[in-house]
C-alpha cells in the first residue's frame, strides 16, 4: 500500500478501521524529513497489515489540536479509530516495526 496524505476533512475516515500509523509532520521539519524514508520502507514491509497516513500540521491544525500534537514528528497508532500508542520524534525503523507489530 502507498502512504496516503490526509487532511482534517478525511482524517477520521482514513484512521477509522484497522491499524493505522498517522505521521504528523511539516515540510520545514528536519526530523520529519529524516523519518519519511523510514516510513516508506516500513510501508513496503507491513503495508498489508498497517496503513500509514501523513498529516501536514501546518495545513490541518484542527486534527493536530484534537490529538494534542505539540512536537513533530508525532506518530500516533490508531486501532479502529482509537489512539493506542504515541511516539514523538525520530525513531529508527526497528523501533517503529516493533511498535506496529504490537498492535497489528
Amino acid at each position: 500500500m502507498a502512504i496516503t496524505n490526509v487532511t482534517d476533512q478525511n482524517f477520521s475516515n482514513e484512521t477509522g478501521s484497522g491499524v493505522v500509523l498517522a505521521d504528523f509532520w511539516a515540510p520545514w521539519c528536519g526530523p520529519c524529513k529524516m523519518i519519511a524514508p523510514v516510513l516508506e520502507e516500513l510501508d513496503s514491509e507491513v503495508g498489508d497489515k498497517v496503513k500509514i497516513v501523513k498529516l501536514d500540521v501546518d495545513e490541518n491544525q484542527e486534527t493536530s489540536a484534537k490529538y494534542g500534537v505539540m512536537s513533530i514528528p508525532t506518530l500516533l497508532v490508531f486501532k479502529d479509530g482509537e489512539v493506542v500508542d504515541k511516539v514523538v520524534g525520530f525513531q529508527p525503523k526497528e523501533a517503529l516495526a516493533e511498535l506496529l507489530n504490537k498492535h497489528a
